[in-house]
């Protein structure tokens, strides 16, 4: 893809490498409204993981520290959009989104619904986990301590909780921008990112979509190793 990104193909389709060119870099935006549609995809990603995040992070906790009679059932119906099939979801929504509000009303905010369901299950096990792996002796600490709950949670707790609702964050923002079967259903005539390329590559394959495709990987490779330096300090540090 990123090979690829700086070929200057012949026609219309981007398949054989012909010459080295960075006219496509140069001008990304040149080919239709593609950076329209990416500019949609990354909206609705942002919703839909500050949606997901503060959703699922609230799950986790009551899931992790609380007992009810209606865990189980939760619980099950938290992981059945991982374990159902995404063109079903899909279908699914449409049919409700159909049967409530019409498909005139279909766009953005049903994408965001749509992403934020099957995000919301990624999260819930992302934080539980890291929950899980908490040690509570802490947060007794802290309450031995005279700490009020709300202090306990804002300087024990959620420190230390807070790499996993980072991870889930990122995760479910991955999610959402890279989404196509539930967008397909939930979209009415909104066209995100990953619906203009399976467009276009029916018609031709733009250069401009390597390009944007490897932005996206560059910028995910810079923050995962900025991560990983800053990791490593603060391991150094301790």
């Amino acid at each position: 893809m990123f090979v690829m990104s700086f070929n200057a193909p012949i026609g219309r389709y981007n398949y054989i490498w012909h010459q080295f060119s960075a006219d496509a870099w140069r001008h990304p935006c040149a080919v239709g409204d593609i950076c329209q549609h990416m500019g949609l995809s990354l909206e609705i990603g942002v919703v839909a993981m500050i949606g997901s995040t503060v959703l699922g992070t609230m799950a986790a906790f009551a899931m992790s520290r609380h007992r009810f009679r209606a865990r189980p059932m939760v619980n099950t119906l938290l992981f059945l959009p991982m374990a159902a099939p995404e063109i079903i979801m899909g279908a699914t929504l449409l049919t409700l989104f159909f049967t409530t509000i019409g498909s005139g009303s279909m766009g953005f905010w049903t994408i965001v619904i749509g992403h934020i369901m099957f995000c919301l299950s990624y999260v819930v096990v992302t934080v539980k986990s890291r929950l899980a792996g908490m040690d509570p002796t802490l947060e007794n600490a802290a309450q031995d301590l005279y700490a009020t709950p709300l202090q306990t949670f804002m300087k024990v707790t959620l420190p230390l909780v807070a790499p996993g609702i980072m991870a889930a964050a990122l995760l479910s923002f991955a999610l959402s921008v890279d989404d196509y079967i539930v967008t397909k259903y939930t979209a009415g005539d909104q066209i995100t990112f990953p619906l203009y390329v399976y467009g276009a590559v029916q018609r031709s394959v733009p250069t401009q979509i390597d390009v944007i495709g490897s932005m996206m990987m560059l910028v995910t490779m810079t923050g995962i190793m900025a991560m990983l330096v800053v990791s490593r300090v603060r391991a150094r540090r301790r």
